[in-house]
């Protein structure tokens, strides 16, 4: 099992038993993310590479793994992955060079997931 769902499988029992105990919040939480990454004047893959990006910098390994899967789910490429985690790179200097490759990891996993022949 690769990074990105390793970081999935260790947060969702936790994560259950915390949005049991405050469901509202997991509920308002829940609809702002639906409302922000739904399709606009962006697309939903690019938003879903922002949010990369900005887990990234903000070094959160849930959000990297729960982004990279969305960006993936979207269509995004390992190129597109590549340059987002570049441009966080950037913003965000060295501790992104350690979340970086850990993003990049995670957007791989979720590549080769979905472009693995199902039969």
């Amino acid at each position: 099992m690769g990074y990105g769902k390793t970081v999935q499988d260790e947060l969702r029992e936790p994560a259950r038993h915390l949005r049991k105990a405050i469901p509202a919040v997991y509920q308002g939480f829940g609809q702002l993310h639906e409302a922000a990454l739904a399709p606009g004047a962006v697309d939903a893959k690019t938003k879903e590479l922002i949010a990369l990006a900005i887990s990234v910098s903000k070094e959160c390994d849930g959000c990297i793994a729960a982004h990279a899967r969305g960006a993936v789910r979207n269509g995004a490429t390992i190129e597109e992955g590549a340059e987002a985690i570049g441009v966080a790179i950037m913003m965000n200097g060295g501790p992104a060079t350690v979340y970086g490759p850990r993003a990049f990891a995670a957007f791989q996993e979720f590549v080769r997931e979905r472009d693995e022949p199902h039969g």
